[in-house]
């Protein structure tokens, strides 16, 4: 146990892919925020249409592929998700799957988004923002 090699066990590419293509989405949505006047809330909702149109069409399962966490940790990741599932319910129950699969693919995500952002109100101060 004490003869492990470190850098076997870690796939450096791997991490690195991750971590540029998160960092491109994130600058994405940095630029989106600097350069237009979109709110928050709607750079959120482009994202997660986006994830979910190229999830629907295929093409985000490459990206997916290319660089894991790196593409379903951001909130394209969550409209990739949200298309996964209900592509595969629907295989499986028909026309009721495309109301309930990308619920049921999502929930784990949901509930944690909803139970730290709860957590993070209990222990923060709100404030007014200045105008």
């Amino acid at each position: 146990m004490d003869n492990i090699n470190w850098a076997n066990v870690f796939d450096w590419m791997q991490l690195l892919k991750c971590f540029v293509t998160g960092g491109i989405i994130c600058i994405i949505g940095q630029i989106l925020i600097d350069k237009t006047k979109l709110t928050p809330a709607r750079i959120l909702v482009i994202f997660v249409t986006t994830g979910t149109i190229l999830g629907g069409l295929g093409i985000y399962q490459h990206l997916v592929d290319f660089a894991g966490a790196g593409a379903t940790v951001p909130l394209t990741g969550f409209g990739y998700n949200l298309a996964k599932g209900t592509i595969e319910a629907v295989k499986e129950s028909g026309l009721i799957g495309a109301f309930t699969g990308g619920v049921k693919a999502a929930a784990g995500g949901i509930a944690a988004a909803i139970f730290f952002g709860y957590l993070a109100a209990l222990i923060s101060k709100p404030k007014m923002k200045k105008q």
